[in-house]
Parts: C-alpha cells; structure tokens; sequence
C-alpha cells in the first residue's frame, strides 16, 4: 500500500475525443481518450463534470501520486474516487505521454459509512491492484437480507488487500480493512450509490464494474503476470488497452456542499449490508 496526503498541484488539460460505432477506431488507436465516448456508451449512470472540476480532479490525483513518490509513471489509467460525502464519485483518468490527465469518465459511487461496528472510513491515499491480492467474481450469493453484497452473479471484485482504516466505531482508531472495489445489489442498493453506504469498500453499478473489468482499467500487474495467456479471473472476451493501470486513488475533497453536477435524487435509508 501506498499512502498519499494531498498538497500541492500540477497543471491539467482535459480533452475529450471520439470514438464511432461503440469500437475502438484506429485513428485513435494510440490515444488512450478514445475511451471517453465509450464509457458514455456503456455506463449506465455518469455525472457530467465541469472542466474546470475535472482539471481540479487531475490536480488532486497528481498531487497524490506525487506524494506517494510516483510521479514518473508511465501512460496508464487511474481510478480515482472522491470518498466526500458530498461527492461520492469514481472517475477513470489517463495520464498521457507528456504527463497531462485526462477524464475518461465518472460516476456515482458509495464508500464507507461511520457510525456502526465494522463500517469503516475509506482510507485516503494510493492503492496498487496487484496479482498478491488476487481478484475472484461474484457468486451472486444472497445475504439473511437478501442483499447480493458482491452484485450479480460474474461481477468481478477488485481486491486491494488489507489496509490500515479509520474505524466507524469506538475510538476510531485505525485497524484493518479488506479494500476492495466491487458492484452491488442491482435492485436494493444501486438506487443509493452517490451517497456514503459501505463499510469500507467502494461500491460501484454494474456497468462500472464491467467497464473496469473489460477494458482492463487496472490490470496492469496482471497484464504482465499473464503475458497474454488466460486467466480464469480475466474475461474471454475482454479489450485490455496498451494502458492498464495498477492504481486506486482515493482523496476527499472536503466539500461543504454538493455541487450541481454530484446531485441525485433522494435515496432512502440505509441498509447495513454488504461491503
């Protein structure tokens, strides 16, 4: 685990480009944006965020990569998760050949929600997603809820690892957390993503799921491990990039106020299931 506090900034440009008939086009075959009008495509729930928020965004996952003494890594995606309250938001980036980040992407998402026994805060900082913590899908097994914690059945599950967390409970000291980035119940919690409801992991729709799992968002360290041979967590027909990613950044923007383009409609209560 890599940890990050964020301070300073780095200059951002945000340029989105397009992409035809939801493929890849070979004119765009060495630009990792050619992404962006797929996302649009394929992700069912997306917020539309503002330039200037975007190059704020690219400037904070800069920063974090900074202090976590990565700043020279090559052309990658990142995912990048504001765990704000307010915010609640998981964006993709690519980092270009000259260093420049671009937004390929964003939408609602649900991190940890304090005030109950084993819901912890999400830790901020940078999380690499390597093979030692090995990824496995969703049985779409169902809880004395009824909740399907992990999402429908071949959901991937994005695991992280333990980390150290901030508890939800008692002293709030920081103890151990499996992180892990997966999607949730289609029917009973996808209603309240954009709102703080995990106990610790970050929850996404399973549009986002299949999005980060098809185009190999962060399958860096597998791309190498494999070398091109199957794997059985990897799916058959996936389109990995030339620019897979290893890294989860997770910083909070402290927001006072949700901003127009985070808002959504009213959700109801909280069901403590699930991670």
């Amino acid at each position: 685990m890599l940890s990050s506090k964020l301070n300073g900034c780095t200059a951002a440009i945000i340029v989105l480009l397009g992409v035809s008939h939801g493929r890849i086009s070979a004119s765009t075959v060495d630009d990792g944006r050619k992404l962006a009008p797929l996302f649009e495509q394929q992700v069912t729930r997306r917020l539309t965020i503002p330039p200037t928020e975007q190059e704020h965004y690219a400037q904070l996952l800069s920063s974090a990569l900074e202090d976590a003494r990565l700043p020279q890594l090559k052309p990658q995606y990142f995912l990048l998760v504001d765990r704000s309250p307010e915010i609640q938001a998981a964006m993709i980036f690519w980092k270009s050949q000259e260093g420049a980040f671009y937004l390929i992407g964003a939408t609602p998402v649900s991190t940890g929600r304090p005030g109950t026994y084993e819901h912890f805060l999400t830790p901020l900082g940078v999380y690499e997603h390597s093979t030692r913590n090995p990824d496995f899908r969703s049985q779409g097994t169902r809880n004395k809820l009824g909740i399907r914690g992990y999402g429908a059945r071949g959901r991937r599950i994005f695991d992280f690892g333990w980390v150290r967390a901030p508890k939800g409970w008692g002293d709030h000291s920081l103890s151990r957390l499996r992180l892990q980035v997966h999607a949730t119940d289609p029917k009973v919690l996808d209603s309240r993503l954009g709102t703080p409801q995990s106990e610790g992991c970050v929850r996404t729709t399973a549009s986002f799921n299949v999005f980060l799992d098809h185009y190999g968002i962060l399958d860096g360290d597998y791309e190498q491990a494999t070398k091109g041979q199957r794997s059985w967590v990897l799916s058959s027909t996936r389109e990995p990039t030339p620019w897979s990613g290893r890294y989860l950044v997770i910083v909070d923007s402290q927001r006072q106020e949700r901003p127009v383009w985070a808002r959504i409609s009213r959700t109801p209560p909280a069901n403590r299931a699930g991670g």
